[in-house]
């Protein structure tokens, strides 16, 4: 199974949802993460990943151009920009939005900021374990566009 995490930047979200579906999936999946204007890897999404042992090796931000031809069973977007702005993706059968919070736009000191960065991290986790992980699960079409905010 292939998965492609998009998000507008690719050095947030997007990489933090990679390292998370490598980890929680123990290798079951080939994940991949991009963004539609990629920009340079934020550190803190590497400090709170670190935070929970989870590795970060090969992670950094690559252009979804990387990616068109390819095939993917599932597209997740996991920003809105990168929703209203996705390639098409036609050989995939599955895609699935989450609206979640862009951490670089907390307000307040580098604590406040990090506990959003954890915040989406720890969002991620959840949705990942509750929500993929079931659709992932052999039952069902896969034909559907599901919409999760």
């Amino acid at each position: 199974m292939r998965i492609l995490v998009l998000c507008t930047h690719n050095s947030r979200r997007s990489l933090m949802a990679e390292a998370l579906l490598r980890w929680l999936g123990s290798g079951r999946w080939e994940v991949a993460s991009a963004g539609i204007e990629p920009g340079a890897v934020d550190p803190r999404t590497l400090a709170v990943l670190h935070e929970i042992g989870i590795s970060t090796e090969g992670l950094h931000s690559k252009s979804v151009e990387k990616f068109h031809g390819q095939h993917f069973d599932l597209v997740l977007t996991v920003c809105d920009g990168a929703r209203e702005r996705c390639p098409v993706f036609s050989g995939a059968p599955r895609m699935l939005h989450w609206s979640l919070p862009d951490p670089s736009q907390a307000l307040g000191d580098s604590d406040a900021q990090l506990d959003l960065f954890r915040y989406v991290r720890d969002e991620l986790i959840r949705r990942i374990r509750h929500e993929l992980l079931p659709l992932l699960a052999p039952a069902g079409d896969g034909t559907s566009c599901t919409s999760q905010s």
